[in-house]
């Protein structure tokens, strides 16, 4: 599990600055850590936290941890992008609740020889597996 201290680290050493509006971000996304959020929602959350917070920060500071490898991002069905903290250190995949963004993660890969079939054509340096539906909470409420 990634802590706080390791992605400021992270941040330090790519010469990125620990603004409140960073910290605020980061804070969120920990105490969301199971779920994938919008912009929106981080924006609502992270001027919670730190008032002077306004919606392009958030955005930009969307694209700087996307490029640092410490946010997933996905497109559920709606159109809108969701962001999400990558919180291990090993290969997995997710399932995706598209009611609440509640994310869990899949412990296998479902592809164990796609690498090797592929890498003879292309050079792989990543992939990502999602499945989408709901969640036993909002399956109920449905």
């Amino acid at each position: 599990m990634v802590d706080k201290d390791k992605l400021r680290q992270i941040l330090k050493d790519n010469e990125y600055k620990l603004t409140p509006q960073r910290n605020a971000m980061l804070d969120v996304f920990f105490e969301h850590k199971n779920r994938f959020l919008s912009a929106e929602e981080i924006y609502v959350k992270s001027k919670e936290k730190y008032q002077q917070t306004n919606f392009s920060t958030i955005y930009r500071n969307l694209e700087v941890f996307e490029k640092l490898g410490l946010l997933h991002k996905t497109n559920l069905s709606d159109g809108t992008f969701y962001y999400g903290l990558i919180s291990e250190d090993s290969h997995h995949h997710h399932i995706i609740c598209k009611s609440c963004g509640k994310t869990e993660s899949i412990d296998f890969c479902p592809f164990p020889d796609i690498h090797e079939k592929v890498n003879k054509k292309f050079t792989l340096t990543d992939h990502k597996f999602e499945l989408y539906g709901y969640c036993e909470k909002c399956v109920h409420k449905k």
